[in-house]
């Protein structure tokens, strides 16, 4: 909306046009002005009508993209956006990863300007992210020392390093089993234990180029910030969309085999019960990981073997671990068999014996599984047990996701209709299941194909 203001001044009569245009980094409003100096001659009523003409052709070349704020460049209106996102609600988790994006993305073209930023840009940096050597600064690094003997013998605990050094204890979990962190963890790890670095880890240099899948992530994001920019017409298009990312190949989903699954399922006889029920659970409903550490008893329905589905457990830099809505908000209510209900009864009498045990130490979370004090866990310790479990037992890679892959093959490969595995599944739409086991739905249209023609076509003729 344009406002216009009428100027006397030395030289005669002028009117000053205001054209407002959303708002910049700071939160103040932009402002596109423009004057208007009639010609000698000229009627009122002619000024008036060549005013309202100026005006109009002045809002349309806003709209267009011909008067166009120059002041900020991408870094700084990036760091708008993302609050932005943050107070309407983007989970902090993703907000970590946008942030750790934006790392690379304002090295290359942060210093820009808004209006400046082309396609060619964006495709060289795509072009230097898929080149050796970008990660060179990101080390990764292993324990060469025993971390668990060390803490034991300084009567310390997983917890209290953490605290010492700054982390979660997830994260001390993760040096403890000898598993790679960032150099920047092992650095305040060591300096918590009065160490340096290269005393306690061996660090390397990871000189590999990024996945065509990470590229597209930074794509995304230039192209999501640069979405509002257009938004708030701060540039005429949005350069994302002119350039040209990787293409990638969407990979067909991870799941086991029946006799893995088998092989699974007596591994764990083995092993404690709480694992033993999460890791069931995990292969009987076909749930993320956080939802399943999220369950609380009072979504668990002994009575009609059910439970509900309407939060997950998420970790995050940021925040660490709290609680949040599923991937989708959605709720779903999943029936689960009887033999799995045992298992979360005997869970559950496991559980309250811990709690009497713990006494006053006892923190009443409600959480269906818990730290040894009652506390809630971070979901990443649920990958790092499987992992170490398939490393005891011999058997393969365990990814948390691969079950719920494997629940979705059995189910469409036995005849379920798309939209119910969708829904037990908590896709966002049965498009989500349609795009994830394409493979699977084209199978079974081409048995249903041949069961029509074996019922309708192939029938044996009458005997005589």
């Amino acid at each position: 909306m344009a406002t216009v203001e009428k100027i006397q001044g030395k030289k005669g009569v002028s009117y000053r046009v205001t054209v407002y245009a959303g708002f910049d980094a700071t939160g103040k409003r932009i402002r596109h002005r423009d004057t208007y100096y009639p010609p000698a001659g000229k009627s009122e009523r002619q000024i008036q009508k060549e005013l309202q003409r100026f005006v109009a052709d002045f809002e349309r070349s806003i709209e267009q993209g011909f008067q166009l704020d120059n002041r900020q460049t991408f870094a700084q209106y990036a760091d708008y956006v993302l609050d932005l996102k943050e107070r309407t609600g983007v989970k902090p988790r993703t907000l970590d990863r946008y942030r750790e994006l934006l790392g690379r993305i304002n090295a290359a073209i942060g210093h820009l300007k808004l209006t400046d930023l082309r396609p060619q840009h964006l495709n060289a940096l795509y072009k230097n992210l898929a080149e050796t050597g970008i990660r060179a600064g990101e080390g990764k690094a292993v324990a060469k020392i025993d971390l668990a003997a060390w803490l034991k013998e300084h009567s310390e605990t997983r917890g209290s390093l953490a605290e010492k050094a700054g982390l979660s204890a997830s994260t001390v979990g993760i040096a403890v089993r000898g598993d790679k962190l960032s150099e920047a963890a092992a650095g305040a790890i060591a300096q918590a234990m009065g160490k340096k670095v290269n005393d306690i880890f061996k660090v390397e240099k990871n000189t590999e180029p990024l996945a065509e899948k990470t590229i597209l992530e930074h794509h995304r994001l230039i192209s999501t910030i640069l979405t509002q920019a257009e938004k708030e017409m701060l540039v005429p298009y949005n350069a994302a969309a002119k350039a040209t990312p990787p293409k990638v190949e969407r990979k067909t989903p991870n799941y086991f085999q029946p006799e893995q699954i088998a092989s699974i399922l007596s591994a764990l006889e083995e092993e404690p019960l709480k694992w033993r029920t999460i890791t069931t659970l995990l292969i009987v409903t076909g749930c993320r990981r956080g939802e399943i550490m999220g369950l609380k008893w009072e979504k668990v329905d002994f009575d009609s073997n059910r439970i509900k589905i309407d939060c997950a457990l998420i970790s995050s830099k940021s925040q660490g671990v709290y609680e949040g809505p599923t991937k989708t908000s959605d709720i779903r209510f999943l029936n689960i068999p009887a033999e799995t209900m045992d298992l979360l009864r005997q869970h559950r009498m496991e559980q309250l014996r811990l709690q009497i045990a713990n006494g006053d130490r006892w923190i009443p979370t409600g959480y269906c599984f818990t730290q040894d004090n009652g506390d809630r866990m971070n979901p990443d310790s649920l990958t790092g047990w499987l992992k170490e479990f398939a490393e005891r037992h011999g058997l393969p890679h365990i990814n948390p996701h691969a079950f719920r892959h494997t629940v979705a093959s059995v189910l469409l490969a036995n005849g379920t209709d798309v939209v119910t595995v969708s829904k037990q599944l908590g896709h966002a739409s049965v498009n989500t299941t349609e795009g994830f086991y394409s493979h699977i739905i084209e199978e079974n249209k081409a048995k249903a194909a041949d069961c029509i023609a074996d019922v309708l076509l192939r029938r044996k003729p009458k005997e005589a």
